[in-house]
């Protein structure tokens, strides 16, 4: 009999599977079960796009790519990117096109953090950076967000959490599961200590396009001084609706970028070649697209946040992503239990707060990305829950 712990690395062995994943494999066990567990669009890719990818499969064109990506989607991106945010990268030596926005994250951690190194991870938070961040040697440390600060990141909360070991803040904006957002001046704020303590920031924000009312998303790179340490991560899953094709992309100092796009040579060699013809597509014609997406999902947004205060449970209003953040603690159950109880009594599937961080204890993530009618009838059946455990307290 082989003793498999004598082979497996105990760092790995050690990290937790996904919560996020827990509770929809035991959604798809059961039968009629509406799930607000997975933050995957209910939109099909835009026809025009599929239309590209096709195009490139009938022609033949299924060879790899540059490492770095075809160089026309790079140069799409840099337009795009100049366009929407303001900051200008060079196409040839400052951008790399990946697997989905999570292998841009992980290239980028391991590109930067060497062993007993401090990463500040913003929290409430998606669940991979704090295990890529440890299976690598480095610590990761949590930076709280607080429901008073509409779960944005304080400079004073930043501050008193570095040392003289921290190198790298994750930046997770607009926030997974929250839908918080950073606005301009909470950016600068938090800019003058990065700089103060010259930290270098990889900024996550594949929700960027996500975001509601007049304001604008800001990214950090475009904060004075901010470029020059920022990694910012973005990609066509969630403002597309492409999450199958797996395309991400990683803009940033050219140091930087050239140490991760040789990380993704020896690991992946090169992005899905049919889904960057489709995303050079996205990037040229499909602002429509989003905001029809967006306009959606914004009523979703607000119709979700009053049905769930009307249930009798605290909830932040999100101001990016499709995600809301509803408080449980008036039910005296844990995130878990109350997760737990829910699917199994009113075949409803949402995932408990503590799957992004422990500070995300006593709140339950929904995501909106799925029909008004199966929003309505989920929060229904939520509020039939809550109203049944005050009876039997």
């Amino acid at each position: 009999m082989i003793n498999y712990d004598e082979f497996l690395n105990p760092k790995v062995v050690e990290v937790k599977p996904s919560g996020i994943r827990k509770f929809f494999s035991i959604a798809e066990e059961m039968d009629d079960v509406i799930s607000l567990g997975v933050g995957e669009p209910d939109f099909l890719t835009p026809w025009h796009i599929r239309q590209k990818g096709i195009a490139c499969l009938e022609r033949g064109s299924t060879r790899y790519t540059a490492n770095a990506g075809l160089l026309r989607l790079r140069e799409e991106i840099s337009v795009f990117f100049e366009r929407k945010y303001g900051v200008k990268y060079d196409p040839k030596t400052e951008i790399m096109v990946t697997v989905g926005g999570s292998e841009g994250i992980d290239m980028c951690i391991r590109a930067l953090v060497s062993p007993g190194d401090e990463v500040l991870i913003v929290e409430p938070c998606f669940v991979c950076y704090k295990p890529i961040v440890e299976t690598i040697g480095g610590k990761a440390v949590s930076v709280v967000t607080k429901n008073e600060n509409n779960f944005r990141l304080t400079a004073e909360d930043l501050e008193a959490a570095i040392t003289d070991k921290t190198k790298l803040l994750i930046l997770p904006f607009p926030n997974n599961p929250t839908g918080a957002v950073m606005r301009k001046d909470d950016l600068i704020a938090i800019s003058k200590v990065i700089k103060k303590h010259n930290l270098f920031v990889l900024s996550d924000e594949i929700y960027s396009e996500l975001t509601y009312g007049d304001q604008k998303h800001v990214s950090i790179a475009s904060i004075a001084d901010m470029r020059e340490r920022t990694v910012v991560i973005n990609g066509f899953s969630k403002t597309y609706a492409m999450t199958g094709w797996r395309l991400g992309y990683a803009v940033g100092p050219q140091p930087v970028i050239s140490q991760m796009t040789k990380l993704h040579q020896f690991a992946i060699m090169s992005a899905p070649t049919n889904s960057q013809y489709a995303a050079i597509e996205a990037l040229k014609n499909g602002d429509e697209d989003i905001e029809k997406m967006l306009a959606d999902y914004d009523m979703r947004r607000r119709y979700a946040v009053n049905a769930f205060r009307e249930i009798g449970l605290d909830c932040f209003e999100p101001e990016g992503a499709f995600y809301l953040f509803p408080c449980i603690k008036s039910t005296g159950l844990s995130s878990e239990e109350f997760c737990e109880k829910l699917i199994m009594t009113k075949k409803v599937a949402v995932v408990p707060g503590n799957a992004f961080g422990d500070c995300g204890e006593g709140f339950i993530r929904a995501s909106y990305c799925y029909s008004i009618d199966n929003i309505r009838e989920a929060i229904n059946r939520i509020g039939e829950f809550v109203k049944e455990l005050g009876e039997n307290k």
